[in-house]
Formats: structure tokens, sequence, C-alpha cells
């Protein structure tokens, strides 16, 4: 009977398992993500290295190629490691090596490099056919006893050789060095440390294990770049230290040279691209978004970097410095301390790395000396066999000539003094030389010697302390040698460069009209004019359109804005559209959000505002409504106004607010009327109260008569009052031509008024210098000094401030203190 054998295409399989794809495909993935964090990308926390930076250094230290050496080509290099240790693409290691090679990128570079390895412009090395390379020498440091047994060794990828799990590492290479990479999911990015510093952190933590990030951070001032530049604030290096995790700003050093007109940089931030940057400045500035810059150069050298940066005549070199921090000299390194412990990441704090590092050191330092004594008590036992053999030399040499072979010349020492085989086998091979009296007091020396260091091994074995106190003596032996002094500075933090560093401080003139349109206009563009003059155009205007205010502020300044409804919104000068004098402006939409009747009736100037001492700890936000209602409110009540605003005042129903004055608890106050009385009381005669009360009566207004204005009399700086009419008459009177009064009384005439100068529009505190800014409806704008306007008595008609035509009026009116002008910010 015959059986049919199958072939071995149809023989069934062994065992089949029968797995879900997403769990086949989620468990690959995973060994995958592993492969990669362990075996590329991450850096292993106790020598600071990643198996490509590691495998270099060893193919290097196994051929010889120290810094005592010759250079070597970095093809031979490259070409060891990858067919030795690192079976990847040559181009990896080679971009490897060069990276240890340079010292813009290393703070302690690792790899003495020779020809061209690459530039701060961002040129690439060399081939590396052209390069040559030797290990530097601190880079023997991480090497150093590599061949005592201190580290673990694995077999390479093909089991021919075998290569270190991690180097020794004499100091914390991961602080000093940093680290960078990519894994699957996560990626590191350590920044590199001055080595003095970190060995006097980690000394510290070794003598004082209970020592706090706190601590340490004393030694540690934070990340030392080797190419300089400054860290801006300390914020963000004290959370990367107690978090691992944290942001720092890098700003290039520069000065600003205003009698030149230039700005020099000297230092950039860490990785930034030299050539990249004068590109992208000078791609700015063609496009207009940099202006102020005539010229760009690069003069830098082998001494260092210098790039010149020239400004125009007219440019405000503050403003030019601001737009280049926000776009180019300032940049941020995000620090994720994340390193290999045991073979998993982590993410460490300062304290924890420096842990780490030491745990490792000490093992180090425990193996290395476990392999000294062992090597030393054999070096002991061999020098004790000598000693015996010089006291019985003449039987001992008498016994060997006596042997058959070397063999029963060995078995008869050991048989006939007791020495061990190594002893007997040491003897043999012994020349009669060694047997003189000099000789013999050669090998007591060496063996005292000897016992020496095996007692020293055995103390340091036997105890944590001396274990500990050879570590440091090491690394402070490493920080002498290879330390030197930090290069990157620490500048206060004056907070992140924002679009208002971006403007020139200026006197602006901001108008607004009825339809809510809305610009700004620099004070420069109006020059002060005699009274009584026509001005000049400060607006265009749409048809049916009118002038509703007009302002002048700094361009840096808050302002809160009081409407007729009682409403309060706070704006930024910048924030309003800069636009010519014939512009209509844009609409104010966007930047308050008005009801359709609404209009700004008062402007504030926050940079007024300030607090005082003396008997009022606050200053107080005076408000008057047409109606005649006046309430004084705490300036704390508007700290946080919404872009919708907020309630400023309760209004009767038919009641608008007027004005607006700051106070500060200690003045009088005066307001005026439409119809040109006035009256004058102690502002605290009407007591302070909250944002929603309406106030209380102010003054008695007869008819159909409303209030028109409110003044804030400070005696110290004011000297009259000044008041201005819709036709445009206006007059200045002396203080003390309005007497104190109570409050809500009928007053005393300011101002005669009739169909020639019209009804009141304003009234205004002043003193010597001030400067007043008048504008009508139509447009027109007029500044003169206050003093051009006569001194009068109450009762007059006052006059020409500004020359109308037709049916034009005066809209608002806004007075330029002398101070603003006496500092500069005007003529």
């Amino acid at each position: 009977m015959s059986t049919d054998t199958p072939d071995d295409g149809d023989q069934p399989a062994d065992r089949v398992e029968h797995v879900r794809v997403e769990d086949e495909m989620e468990q690959s993935y995973i060994d995958y993500a592993m492969s990669v964090i362990a075996g590329r990308a991450l850096p292993d926390v106790r020598d600071g290295l990643k198996p490509v930076h590691r495998r270099i250094l060893y193919a290097m230290h196994e051929d010889g190629i120290t810094a005592g050496s010759g250079h070597r080509k970095s093809s031979s290099i490259v070409g060891t490691t990858m067919g030795d240790y690192h079976p990847h693409g040559d181009s990896a290691i080679y971009d490897a090596l060069a990276r240890m090679a340079q010292d813009f990128s290393m703070r302690a570079p690792l790899v003495d490099g020779q020809g061209n390895f690459g530039s701060i412009d961002g040129d690439p090395p060399a081939a590396m056919r052209y390069t040559e390379a030797r290990m530097s020498p601190i880079a023997e440091e991480l090497l150093e006893d590599i061949d005592k047994d201190t580290v673990d060794f694995s077999s390479n990828y093909d089991d021919r050789l075998t290569e270190p799990d991690v180097l020794p590492a004499a100091f914390p290479n991961l602080l000093v060095n940093g680290s960078s990479g990519i894994a699957v999911g996560m990626s590191t990015n350590v920044p590199p440390h001055n080595l003095r510093e970190v060995v006097d952190a980690t000394v510290e933590l070794i003598e004082n294990p209970e020592a706090t990030v706190e601590d340490l951070m004393e030694h540690v001032e934070g990340p030392d770049f080797p190419t300089g530049a400054n860290i801006v604030g300390r914020n963000g290096v004290h959370q990367a230290y107690k978090t691992g995790r944290g942001r720092v700003r890098m700003r290039a050093e520069f000065k600003v040279d205003e009698e030149a007109s230039r700005i020099v940089v000297t230092e950039l931030p860490f990785q930034a691209n030299k050539a990249r940057l004068i590109e992208r400045i000078a791609d700015d500035v063609n496009e207009g978004k940099i202006e102020g810059i005539r010229d760009l150069r690069d003069e830098s050298d082998r001494d260092g970097i210098r790039i010149v940066i020239e400004l125009k005549r007219d440019a405000m070199a503050e403003v030019v410095k601001n737009q280049l921090l926000e776009s180019h000299l300032e940049t941020t390194f995000g620090v994720i301390n994340l390193a290999l412990v045991d073979g998993e990441p982590r993410v460490l704090t300062l304290k924890e790395t420096l842990q780490e590092y030491i745990k490792h050191r000490r093992e180090v330092v425990r193996r290395r000396s476990e392999y000294d004594l062992a090597e030393a008590e054999d070096r002991a036992h061999i020098l004790e066999g000598r000693l015996k053999a010089l006291e019985n030399a003449e039987d001992v040499v008498e016994a060997i000539r006596n042997s058959d072979d070397r063999d029963d010349a060995k078995a008869m020492l050991q048989e006939e003094w007791g020495f061990s085989e190594e002893q007997a086998a040491h003897v043999v091979r012994m020349q009669l030389g060694s047997l003189t009296s000099m000789e013999r007091e050669a090998i007591e020396d060496e063996y005292e010697n000897v016992q020496a260091t095996i007692d020293r091994l055995e103390t340091i074995l036997g105890s944590d302390e001396e274990l500990d106190s050879v570590i440091v003596d090491e690394l402070e032996a490493v920080a002498e040698e290879y330390g030197d002094e930090r290069r990157t500075s620490f500048v206060e933090d004056d907070g992140t460069v924002t679009h208002e560093d971006l403007i020139p401080e200026s006197e602006q003139v901001v108008v607004m009209t009825d339809d809510d349109y809305i610009k700004r206009m620099s004070l420069e563009e109006f020059r002060t004019q005699n009274r009584g003059g026509k001005g000049i155009i400060g607006t265009g205007l749409k048809e049916g359109d009118a002038v509703a205010s007009v302002f002048v502020a700094n361009s840096h300044d808050y302002l809160l804005c009081f409407t007729n409804h009682g409403q309060v919104y706070k704006l930024k000068t910048y924030e309003v559209p800069e636009m010519s004098r014939t512009a209509r402006g844009k609409s104010a939409v966007n930047l308050l959000d008005l009801d359709d009747d609404e209009r700004i009736e008062a402007v504030v100037n926050t940079d007024d505002i300030e607090h005082t001492e003396g008997d009022a700890d606050e200053q107080f936000l005076t408000m008057v409504t047409r109606g005649g209602y006046i309430k004084r409110s705490g300036v704390s009540e508007f700290q946080n106004i919404l872009s919708t605003g907020i309630r400023a005042i309760s209004l009767e129903e038919g009641d608008a607010l007027a004005d607006v004055e700051v106070t500060d608890g200690t003045q009088d106050v005066v307001i005026a009327s439409r119809d040109g009385m006035s009256i004058r009381f102690d502002e605290t005669e009407a007591r302070a109260m909250g944002r929603t009360a309406r106030g209380v009566r102010g003054i008695d207004l007869e008819g159909d008569d409303e209030v028109a204005a409110v003044a804030g009399v400070d005696g110290d700086r004011a000297s009259w009052l000044l008041t201005v009419t819709e036709n445009g008459y206006g007059k200045r009177s002396d203080l003390d031509a309005y007497r104190v009064q109570s409050r809500n009384g009928k007053g005393l005439i300011d101002i005669k008024t009739n169909d020639r100068n019209g009804g009141v529009t304003a009234l205004h505190a002043v003193g010597p210098g001030d400067h007043l800014v008048t504008m009508s409806e139509a447009g027109q704008i007029m500044r003169c000094p206050v003093e051009d306007l006569s001194i009068v008595g109450r009762n007059t008609m006052g006059v020409t401030v500004m020359d109308l035509d037709g049916d034009d009026r005066v809209a608002a009116v806004d007075v330029i203190d002398a101070e603003r002008i006496e500092d500069g910010t005007e003529e």
C-alpha cells in the first residue's frame, strides 16, 4: 500500500493565530514608536546623548581618534560608525558629527573639526570627504574609564561587536550641551547651560539631598547659550526648572546709537539664522512693515557678529527698535526637559535631572572602584609572590634550575613555598636581574603604594560619603579645566513687545462726528495762530454730518469716553485710525458700540488720573448733566470697562450727560450754563456716589437753560476761567471773580450771551502757557494760546476766538496743558 507525501507547499501551518487588524496595527505602531523614542530621537538622562552621538564618540574612541591624535577624515569616522554600530544613513551620522563640532550649536563642542562644518548663516557643512575631525578634550571626559567595566555593554546590530549602553560621563552633559529631537508623539528641547553653574548645582545636591529647585537655581541662573545674547525675565526659566516645561524669551544683544542714528546687533538668539534674519528685515523694510531704516549691513567676521542697521535722519530709534524686537530680534525657546530614564521617556525638573545624573555617576564610580580594587589586589598578590621569591632567592633559583620544565618548576614552587598558581607562574618568568637589592626596594615601594590604593578603594566602597567626595572632586576638576564665564545675560522683563511699543509717542487730535466717523491727526499739523482766524481744515465731512467732539491726547493714552446717554467707553488713542486733515475718518462702530442717537460729550485722559497724597487718597470723576445734576464717583469705579461700555451715571428721562472733569476731592467746581450763568462751590458738597447713582442738584436753572460744561478749579495751577461760545467768542476771567457759594443756587453771570456770540459751548480752568484747540461743526480747527484772549470781567461778551462762516458753529473745545508743551511733546 503506497502513501502520497504532500509537497512542502501544502503543509499546514503549525500555529494559526486570529487577531484583530486594529489590535495588530496598534501594537506594531507602539513597537515602532518605542523604537524611535529609545533608539533614535531622545537623549539618555545619564550622558545626555542620543544613540547616534554616543556611537560616533565610541567609534572614535575605539579607533584612537582622541584629542591627542591627528585629525581623521570625517568620511572614515562616519563609515566606521555606520558599519560597526549605527546601521542608518551616512547623512544622518555626518549631520550629528557636524553639529557636535559647531561652537554656535554646542556650549561645549564634543568634536574638534577641521574644515567647513557650517555657519550661523545656515550654510551646510562641506561634504564629509573634505572635512576632518577628532574628539575634543572635554569629549574624552565622557568616555573616561569606559574600559573599567563602569557601564553595561550590549551587542551591536549584527552581534559582531559590543557597544556601551551609556557613557560614564564625568559631567552632566544633558544640561551642559542640551538636546533637541522629535520622536513619535513627543519631543525634547533641552537648552544648553554653563558647565561651572551645572557642576556647582550638582555638588550642592550631592552635599544637600534635600535641596529644592529654588536652592539649585541659586547656582544655575538659567540657560547659557553658545551665541550669548539675553534672556528676558526669569519667570519662564523658573517655570521650566520647576516643571520641566517653560518658555524662555531670548533677545539679541544690540546697542541703539542715537548720535550715529543706527542700531548695532552684536549677539543673536540661540539657533537664529543670521543671513535669513537680515533677509527678513530687508523684506519688511521694502514692504513698508518697518519704517525708518535706510541701510542694512552685515559686518560680521571671525571676531563675532556685527549687524549694522542705519536709520533715516527723522526716524525714531525707539520705535524702530521695538519693531525689530517684535518680528526679528526676539525669539522664544520652548523648554521641554524630556529624556530617557531607565529606558522610558520622562519630563524632568532641574532637580530630577541632576538626581538621575548623580545616581548614574555613583554607579560608575562604584564599578570603577571595584574594578580598580580587583586590579590592585591582583597586583598586590603578584608582588607578595615576588617578595617571597626574593627572600628565598637562592633556594628558588636552585629549585627552578633543577626542574625538568616550567610546569614542574611551578608545581615545585607551589608545593615547597606555598606560592599560588599565579605567583608561581610569575616567579618562573622573572629574570635574574630582578633579584638585585635595588629591584627589591622598588618592589617593596610598589607594594606599599598598591596597599594604600587598596585601602583607599575599600574606604570608598565602604562609605557613601567617601564615594560622593570622589564624585565631587572629579566634577570640580572638570569644571576647573573646561569651565568658562557665562555668555548669556539676563535683562529685566519689560513686557512682550506689543503693537503699542511700535507706535511713536506724540500728541494727537482726535475728531468724531455726529454720524460716528472718527480719526486722529498729529497735533503738529496745527500750528498756533492768532485768535480771530478761520483756522485750517481739520476734517472732511459727508453731507449732513457735523463735528461732534474734538480732544487732544498722547498716542499712548487711555481715554474714557463719556456719552450723552451716561455710558463710558475705554479707548486707546492709537487705536483710532490715523488719517489726513481732509479725510472724513472711518466708522467708529468697531471701536465704540454707540447707539444711533448717542454721541461723545466728554473725554477724560487716564494720564490725568493719578493717586495723590493728602486728605484724598483717590481722585474722582465729576459729572454734570444738562438738567443741572452733579455726581462724583471714585476712579476705582471705572477699573474694568467692558467693550460695550458701562453705566457712568443714571439719568432722568429727558436729561443727558453734559461734561466730565477730574477732581481730587479738595477742589472747587464751576458749572456753566448755556445761557451764561455759572456757580462755584466746594466739590465735597456733592458726596461721592456709585456709578449707578443720579447725583444731586448742582445749579438751579431758569427756563429752558441747560448745563454746558463743568471745570475743576486747581488754585495751584489754574489762574483763569476760560469760556467759549458757539459763535466763536471767548474770554478769560480771573478766578477771584467767581465767589464760592453753596450748590443748587442760581449762581452768577459768567458771560453775557446773545444772538451775536451765541450760547456757551465750553468752560475750562486754564493757566499761563496753555493752548486752546477749537473746532467747528464744519470741520475747521484752530489752535491759539489762551493768553491771546483778553482778561475781562464776568458780565462781558468776550472777543472773537475763531472766525466762523455762515451758519457754522463751535462744536468742541479742548485745552493743551502748558506742561505738555514744556516737556517737548509740543512746540
